[in-house]
């Protein structure tokens, strides 16, 4: 028979000794492993180094790893509540946005897990119902609250990882436009045959802004939310 969920089983069993740890303290042991150096380095091995105990006492609490992951998102997403509501739902969904960005940066080993599988631990499902009451109105069925609430979600989440990715290479976006020849901007300029290209590269003022991804972020979430409002009746 399978076990159940992490969540729904009690952290000190009616038997045995008192535990030495709580969830907490090896989701939080976790976490600092994953901030400082990558989620790679997790592993239970590192983490009861990490709570001065053995890799096999940490089974006591956790199956494996991918529980652990779950305590370590769910751990995550505690470092704030969600936004306070406002009733309009444009502006707490670009709060829940903007909080879920911050996160992610802050952890930026949250964007390299499978999005596919929820964490349903205490703190995700506060986040998780912010935003559906959020998007939620009678003019939509819950799909259609299920679809909304996952587009603006898989934005931030793409948005955080082009911004980590580029942390991690150690060079910026007006690093990049430096290296380039500025011959060679001037020959594709000059062909004709790229003119709204061309028009980009002569006028736009963002890919040279060091708050770029800041602005980038501001203005496709407004589109975004543009195109959510359009099947909110």
């Amino acid at each position: 028979m399978d076990r159940p969920p992490i969540w729904l089983r009690p952290e000190r069993a009616a038997r045995g000794p008192r535990p030495a740890h709580s969830r907490e303290e090896i989701a939080a042991a976790a976490v600092r492993v994953a901030d400082a150096e990558g989620l790679a380095a997790v592993s239970m091995r590192r983490v009861a180094t990490e709570l001065g105990t053995g890799t096999t006492s940490l089974y006591r609490y956790v199956d494996g790893k991918d529980e652990l992951f779950d305590l370590m998102v769910d751990r995550a997403m505690g470092d704030g509540s969600p936004p306070v509501p406002t009733g309009d739902w444009r502006a707490d969904l670009a709060a829940v946005a903007h909080a879920q960005r911050a996160m992610m940066l802050r952890h930026p080993w949250l964007v390299r897990l499978p999005a596919t599988r929820p964490v349903l631990g205490p703190n995700t499902l506060a986040w998780l119902e912010a935003t559906y009451a959020a998007v939620d109105v009678p003019e939509l069925d819950a799909d259609e609250v299920l679809a909304q609430a996952a587009t603006l979600l898989t934005f931030v989440r793409g948005h955080a990882l082009e911004e980590l990715t580029e942390r991690e290479a150690g060079s910026t976006m007006a690093d990049w436009l430096t290296k380039q020849s500025q011959q060679y901007a001037e020959q594709v300029i000059g062909s004709g045959d790229y003119p709204h290209l061309s028009r980009m590269m002569i006028e736009a003022g963002t890919p040279h802004a060091a708050d770029r991804f800041d602005r980038l972020f501001a203005r496709s979430l407004d589109h975004v939310l543009t195109g959510l409002a359009a099947d909110r009746g």
